[in-house]
């Protein structure tokens, strides 16, 4: 008997190439997304029969439940869970809207905790499980105009690891993906791709079916839970944050203890002294700067 797979997203992207590779592993696929159209031409893709298809805003409590409980009853126990919904609203912090805030804290994290809920009863009963949850490298790398969508990723990862720790117990694993530049229709608008690609020690962007079989690795590994795999070409070892001094630094090391020193929020030199570690909150006024393979993508003041 096939084991069932839900792949929430799994219309494109990340998502669909998971639903393909799980379809071509012999999986019975469950494709969820937000447009019941678009599931019904994803599962008509797919290899194999009897694959199933909803409409659902994963974002939306009652859509989730009612989706769940439409699996369970035409479909039985769900063995795996793959949530590769996500949004993006890309826009400096000042300029950002609340309501797209809450659409992509909804969708991109809430979403992963009510299908991860909706489906643990199911999950537990299912020797094997496995859930992983696809996050992003801006979840674990900070990036300027990407705010609420990099909150949004890092809470995932939070979320998926303390999952981990309160199942195991029980047998359902879960982990974490976190792709770097993948070719799917989120990158696509990207401006500077080129520029994009260059910084990836690989030269080029991630395609989706290499993200997918990366994703199959953490489910079919039976020992492997609460962990975070990067696949990024390497993104995260071209980037190397430094502190680069804005203005001469002092002669001598010292605390400030006098009037014409206490604007200083760190100690100073004195000769033939071992600085002290460079650190942000003894640095005020240095320039920190973020370094790529491309050359500096960021440059701000501590």
């Amino acid at each position: 008997m096939s084991r069932l797979a839900v792949v929430c997203g799994g219309s494109r992207g990340i998502g669909g190439a998971v639903a393909r590779l799980l379809a071509e592993r012999g999986c019975r696929v469950a494709v969820v997304c937000r447009g019941e159209e678009a599931a019904r031409a994803a599962v008509a893709s797919l290899r194999g029969v009897d694959h199933v298809a909803l409409g659902c805003d994963v974002s939306k409590e009652h859509e989730v439940q009612r989706s769940f409980e439409t699996i369970q009853k035409t479909c039985g126990d769900v063995s795996y869970l793959v949530n590769a919904a996500g949004v993006n609203r890309d826009a400096l912090l000042l300029r950002t809207k609340a309501d797209d805030m809450m659409s992509v804290l909804h969708t991109n994290l809430l979403g992963s905790m009510l299908t991860c809920r909706a489906a643990l009863r199911s999950l537990l009963r299912s020797p094997g499980a496995a859930i992983v949850n696809i996050g992003s490298v801006v979840g674990l790398l900070e990036n300027a105009g990407q705010c609420v969508y990099s909150a949004s990723k890092a809470g995932l990862q939070g979320f998926t690891l303390s999952l981990a720790k309160e199942v195991g117990s029980r047998g359902v694993r879960v982990n974490q993906q976190a792709p770097g530049f993948i070719r799917t229709d989120m990158t696509s608008g990207l401006k500077e791709a080129a520029a994009a690609a260059r910084s990836v020690p690989l030269g080029r962007f991630g395609e989706p079916e290499e993200a997918a079989r990366a994703a199959l690795i953490m489910r079919e590994s039976p020992y492997v839970t609460g962990q975070v795999l990067v696949v990024d070409g390497a993104l995260q070892l071209a980037m190397i944050t430094v502190f680069l001094p804005s203005r001469p630094v002092r002669p001598q090391w010292a605390w400030p203890n006098d009037a014409a020193d206490s604007r200083a929020s760190g100690p100073v030199a004195r000769s033939g002294e071992t600085p002290p570690p460079l650190t942000a909150h003894l640095w005020r006024g240095c320039s920190c700067r973020t370094l790529a393979a491309g050359g500096i993508f960021s440059s701000g003041n501590v």
